[in-house]
């Protein structure tokens, strides 16, 4: 029985002109080679399965083959490219840096540089996975890798280069490899479907080809595994079976009925899929992958872009034919969103059916807005019943606005149980005023003050009565703000020079706040009631020893204190219903 060989090994390329997918990286290395400019160092780059480990054996196998061709491809005949296929070569070494990442295993290397080739002219030192190296053991390879022998050449494979230290970095040139396109593995399938002889359906090519996101070597893997499960006939349902992927059809059908509106069938779809074993986030990642294709094929220019079957291309352009822009953004705003949340969610499959239930809602908008239409209904009835016009009319709008212009008495008297009906929902709660809120509106008040056109204010003299009389209206006038009232009333004024009004407070801050924010307001108003344009308002700062009893008490304090020195007159306040102020 013949032994088996994996597709991946049988068709590994063996020349540039074979390597899938790095036509760009495979004609630097042959221009390299065809100039004599190789360089000692190179570091090749890329995701798995992309042709990093390959290429650096078809460079090694090319620059040591002793017959090359024109076009600097190695002639597979000759004593050195026969030791590199039956793999007894003793000038390129390959090294797996995960499993020999220490100081001694550079050491090593670093003797066995020094042993020229036996055959061929270079000795080649292929080192996978190098980013696994310790930072001691890249620190051995430093020198070594600067200044190698000159039969040595030094090829670094990795699948990530941000581990790699900068010092390796700048020592070596790089190769940077792309994923596979779709359409390369799709064309690689068909060549070797027809040398095996096996019979494969053009939507499950698409199918291992997308599944291998971009991998040459993965995609030659499902493709054995295919063919076990399906033997020489390989058609789409058995790969979607056998490859546990998701058909186009539930998204194709699922999409449809979220357009409609439809939320209980999604669910049930939704359901139908856990059922059969598939994984939740796999599913809603999936329908984002289907609603981004939708939006690509809304535009020519971009349905290029789709990595599909061309029989599915064309149901998908169908489909999004009958899709709104509009609900393939705001799909795609849920799913993605959903995706990102999935794993922090308590009830992840509550989670996935409420983003289904609002994707069947985008295309709904008739039910939000008819809830602000119904609301003027009650409002708009009060008003017109005095009127006596019928409030439920089939009539045109202007029509029905023709009982306000008629007689203004009772539209007024309409209006009025409005208000008074409107005016309980909003109760007057007395709240306090911090002192930021206080020192605003002193500031409001104050600048009212200036924009005011001045009244005609004479020069008439006023004596301490008077100016008592004056304070103490001008402390009610402040009862907004509740602590300039409070220090207005709480002390008495000093009239001096028959103009200067003193106005003493307990600390510098009550002063500094009063002058900046109060003093010009006052002065107004002192000047108004006492109708002297030259009284001034003078703010100062005196101890409780210095002022002694120099309170000014407002009426209802007054009333109070004479209530507690005669009793009795709460009696008589209470026969006669007495109101002292």
């Amino acid at each position: 029985m013949e032994r088996f060989i994996v597709s991946a090994r049988k068709y590994r390329p063996t020349s540039f002109e074979t390597l899938i997918g790095q036509e760009n990286i495979a004609r630097t290395l042959k221009n390299s080679i065809l100039k004599n400019q190789l360089a000692h160092a190179y570091l090749f780059c890329g995701p798995r399965g992309v042709g990093k480990t390959t290429s650096a054996r078809i460079f090694a196998k090319t620059i040591n083959c002793l017959n090359l061709s024109e076009e600097m491809d190695p002639c597979g005949v000759c004593e050195s490219c026969k030791a590199f296929d039956e793999s007894r070569s003793f000038s390129i070494h390959e090294l797996d840096a995960a499993s020999n990442n220490s100081v001694d295993d550079i050491r090593q290397l670093n003797e066995k540089v020094r042993i020229p080739p036996q055959i061929g002219k270079y000795s080649v030192y292929i080192i996978d996975e190098v980013h696994m190296l310790s930072q001691a053991a890249f620190n051995a390879f430093l020198k070594t890798l600067e200044e190698p022998p000159a039969h040595a050449i030094f090829i670094l494979a990795t699948t990530e280069k941000h581990k790699i230290i900068p010092t390796i970095l700048s020592r070596c040139q790089t190769y940077d490899f792309n994923r596979i396109s779709v359409e390369d593995i799709v064309k690689n399938l068909t060549i070797i479907a027809e040398r095996e002889k096996i019979t494969i359906d053009s939507e499950a090519m698409h199918i291992i080809a997308r599944k291998a996101d971009g991998a040459m070597r993965d995609a030659l893997t499902l493709f054995d595994q295919s063919v076990a499960f399906c033997g020489e006939t390989i058609t789409y349902e058995q790969v979607i079976t056998n490859l546990n992927v998701l058909d186009y059809e539930y998204y194709i059908r699922l999409t449809d009925l979220l357009t409609e509106g439809n939320h209980l069938e999604p669910l049930i779809i939704f359901d139908e899929i856990l059922s059969r074993g598939f994984n939740a986030l796999h599913f809603i990642g999936g329908l984002s992958t289907h609603l981004r294709d939708l939006l690509i094929c809304k535009d020519p220019k971009s349905a290029r872009l789709l990595e599909l079957a061309p029989s599915l291309i064309e149901r998908y352009k169908q489909q999004a034919s009958r899709t709104s822009l509009e609900f393939l953004y705001n799909a795609l705003n849920i799913t993605t969103a959903c995706e990102a949340t999935y794993k922090a969610s308590g009830n992840q499959r509550l989670h996935i059916e409420f983003a289904l239930v609002r994707l069947s809602r985008i295309n709904q908008p008739v039910a939000v807005a008819a809830v602000p239409a119904s609301s003027p209904a009650p409002v708009s009835a009060p008003v017109l019943t005095p009127v006596e016009t019928p409030v439920q009319t089939s009539a045109p709008a202007p029509e029905a606005e023709q009982p306000v212009i008629e007689p203004a008495r009772p539209v007024k008297e309409a209006e009025q149980p409005v208000k008074e009906s409107a005016q309980p929902e909003t109760p007057d709660y007395k709240r306090t005023m911090s002192i930021k809120g206080m020192m605003k509106k002193a500031v409001e008040q104050n600048a009212q003050v200036i924009r005011e056109t001045p009244k005609e204010i004479g020069t008439e003299p006023f004596d301490m009565e008077k100016l008592e009389k004056v304070w103490i209206a001008m402390a009610e006038s402040e009862m907004g703000l509740k602590r300039l009232a409070t220090a207005i009333s709480d002390t008495k004024p000093v009239i001096s020079d028959d103009t200067k009004i003193h106005f003493r407070v307990s600390n510098d801050l009550q002063r500094d706040w009063i002058v900046k924010n109060c003093k010009l307001r006052l002065e107004s108003f002192l000047q108004e009631k006492l109708d002297n344009r030259n009284v001034s308002l003078l703010v100062e700062v005196v101890t409780a020893e210095e002022s002694g009893d120099n309170k000014l008490y407002m009426p209802e304090q007054k009333a109070g204190f004479l209530l507690e020195k005669h009793p009795e007159l709460r009696e008589l306040q209470k026969d006669i219903k007495l109101e002292l102020k």
